[in-house]
């Protein structure tokens, strides 16, 4: 089967897409390094966002002058914005550390941060392996293993932060942060379920 050039683009656009979730998540592992730059790091993130904005925008623009897609449309789309909803997580997590002063953050929340940005690489992997829908199977086999370790990580970080161990209000801001990561874990996992829903119909 083949496409005319123009729908190549959309290869070309996911692709990049998936690589700025990589680097988002790049960026958001360099809050581990305890001296890490707060303010900086949430700057770097908003670029980021604003980028992964831009992409699916054009992405967007694609579908509206293309007649012929390399799969279905409504699949792009549902991939452009799950690509976009895990940096919008990494932009909102990173804003609220930097916005509500939270201090170390616990071994959990470094955790689940180290399990984003392992899922996030991986992903980037996978969107250049579109073009072929070859090997893409370990792709969101090991993210949905990586959201699964991912949820044991929360629920343990929860149970501690409710244990009594913490202040009232450094317990809800680091509350609404391993929120936030888990949220974006899920979306990786959102974004793996759609690949593997084109794999299908395209095999």
């Amino acid at each position: 089967m083949r496409f005319t050039p123009r729908d190549s683009a959309f290869y070309d656009l996911l692709t990049e897409s998936g690589q700025n979730v990589a680097a988002a998540a790049d960026v958001i592992a360099r809050l581990l390094d305890p001296l890490a730059d707060k303010r900086e790091i949430a700057a770097a993130m908003r670029e980021l966002e604003h980028a992964g904005d831009t992409i699916t925008h054009g992405i967007m623009r694609q579908l509206n002058q293309s007649f012929v897609t390399p799969f279905d449309r409504e699949d792009i789309y549902l991939l452009a914005s799950r690509l976009d909803d895990v940096v919008d997580k990494l932009d909102e997590a990173t804003d609220f550390i930097e916005v509500t002063e939270v201090g170390t953050l616990p071994q959990a929340v470094n955790d689940q941060i180290r399990l984003v940005q392992r899922a996030a690489v991986e992903t980037g992997e996978a969107m250049s392996r579109l073009r072929t829908l070859r090997d893409l199977e370990p792709y969101w086999i090991e993210v949905n293993r990586l959201e699964n370790e991912a949820d044991r990580v929360y629920r343990k970080l929860l149970s501690r932060l409710f244990s009594g161990q913490f202040e009232m209000l450094a317990m809800l801001k680091l509350r609404e942060v391993a929120d936030l990561l888990e949220d974006a874990a899920d979306a990786l996992e959102r974004v793996a379920h759609v690949v593997e829903t084109i794999a299908v119909k395209e095999s």
